[in-house]
């Protein structure tokens, strides 16, 4: 890096208005309800169980030679459960478990693979969790090379993976570097013991300063951290001092991740003391906060809430209108294609999406029977595709020209008129700006930005159909 960046000096209240602010918007968002992220458009919960394959086979089997992929590989195991975790994984302290996973992994890219163009490339590879790095190096080692000879490497490839700080040391950053792992993301959340013990993640800044040694070291020069607000005894203090801990780091990229408490969903949460969840809100102010703090220390701001460093890719793509989003969250990597792999992984095809069977038994059962281990799948409509146009430029780039999007994909503008019609309340309160069918969301209305998009979201309670009653989603 070329250009320096300082973590704030101190730690500053939000000025009074910036509080009065923030509670309106609270009400907002009460007001609103829960929306989704918008990692994908139709939202996961819309997807429909297919029996066997489904239409799997037929479009893995429709892409073109040279087709780039991005791939992602899921591995769902933890050694411990932190109590806020929203991800698919379980708990084992069982090598054998983890070898007969490996095992079908394998068997799996293998089996996907005969259904794939010869002549295929690979422009990303991204493991996540639970923890990747809970198989070692050498097993990854068994998962990187069997896709390297079967996809071609561009270039430019980003080959990244998920970290838990507590569990990265020199040996594993130098399986990693040698390996082609440019990417590393470490999972922070927050620096605070009480919050730490009160999440079951007690994780002190020595571990985390320790792996950004031993992966720089290493030559894993690229480094994200992900945060968390929302969390229980978390205060806007307590958060900026996180924040500014983590920059003495100098990370590429931060992400600022809102809590969601969803017990109904993840039972594992129930552990969660609820009454010491801030309030809304508390959440926008601790959020408001700590990003201050990232942007006053020379971070750009990333759509809904991720931050990089002015020369990292994502800001540079962000700044040429060039980013894009996915179920990884906001990303550079363009294209239709991004392939999943792994109990509950998730794959977008220009055709639409498809999940993995997320129950690791059931996954397993259905690659030893020599299946596509498919669960749920949503073919897109040319409608889905314009709306999911507009939802992403809105999530990455907070602004949208309907006109200019319907024209592309040759629908008319005017079926945007109810939806404009529902950013009315929105626009009062200036979270939305709108100059004929160009939408704009200001700076200090990006933390509804997801409300925004929901007035497009055609599948939501209220906007859909009675044949498509719409699920509920977390209030995050």
């Amino acid at each position: 890096m070329t250009e320096s960046i300082s973590p704030a000096s101190s730690f500053a209240p939000l000025a009074p208005s910036r509080v009065s602010r923030t509670a309106e918007l609270a009400q907002l968002v009460q007001a609103i309800g829960p929306v989704p992220r918008y990692t994908s458009y139709p939202t996961a919960p819309h997807f429909r169980a297919v029996a066997e394959d489904g239409e799997w086979k037929t479009w893995l089997e429709a892409q073109p030679e040279g087709t780039a992929f991005v791939l992602y590989v899921h591995v769902p195991f933890c050694r411990q459960m932190c109590w806020y975790c929203g991800c698919h994984t379980q708990i084992t302290k069982n090598d054998e478990m983890l070898e007969r996973f490996l095992q079908h992994l394998l068997q799996e890219i293998e089996l996907v693979g005969t259904h794939l163009p010869q002549d295929a490339r690979l422009s990303g590879l991204h493991f996540g969790g639970g923890t990747p790095t809970i198989i070692g190096g050498a097993g990854l080692k068994r998962i990187v090379e069997p896709l390297f000879r079967r996809f071609k490497m561009l270039p430019d490839a980003e080959i990244a993976i998920e970290i838990d700080p507590r569990h990265c040391d020199r040996p594993l950053a130098n399986d990693l570097a040698a390996m082609g792992f440019n990417r590393v993301s470490l999972g922070v959340q927050s620096l605070d013991p009480q919050v730490q013990k009160a999440v079951n993640r007690v994780q002190p800044f020595e571990d985390v300063a320790r792996s950004v040694e031993a992966l720089r070291s290493a030559g894993v020069n690229a480094i994200n951290f992900d945060l968390l607000y929302g969390l229980p005894y978390q205060t806007v203090a307590n958060v900026v001092e996180t924040a500014e801990r983590c920059l003495t780091l100098h990370p590429d990229r931060l992400a600022l991740f809102g809590y969601a408490h969803v017990p109904w969903m993840k039972a594992h949460q129930a552990r969660i003391d609820a009454e010491r969840l801030p309030g809304t809100a508390e959440r926008l102010e601790q959020e408001a906060a700590a990003a201050d703090v990232l942007v006053a220390a020379g971070y750009r701001r990333i759509g809904l809430d991720h931050f990089a460093h002015p020369e990292d890719s994502l800001a540079q793509r962000a700044a040429n209108q060039s980013l894009h989003r996915n179920f990884q969250g906001y990303t550079t990597q363009s294209g239709e294609v991004l392939l999943g792999l792994g109990p509950s992984a998730i794959s977008t095809f220009p055709e639409g999406y498809a999940q993995n069977i997320p129950a690791v038994a059931a996954w397993r059962q259905a690659i030893v029977e020599h299946r596509l281990p498919v669960a749920r799948m949503r073919r897109v409509s040319n409608e889905d595709r314009l709306r999911r146009a507009v939802i992403e430029q809105l999530m990455c780039h907070l602004e949208v020209d309907l006109a200019a999007m319907a024209a592309a994909h040759g629908m008319p503008v005017e079926m945007f008129d109810a939806d404009l019609a529902k950013l009315e309340t929105l626009m009062r309160h200036d979270v939305v700006l709108r100059d004929g069918y160009r939408i704009t969301v200001p700076e200090d209305g990006r933390a509804l930005v997801r409300q925004v998009c929901a007035s497009f979201d055609a599948y939501l309670a209220g906007n859909a159909p009675a044949a498509n009653p719409a699920p509920k989603h977390a209030a995050a």
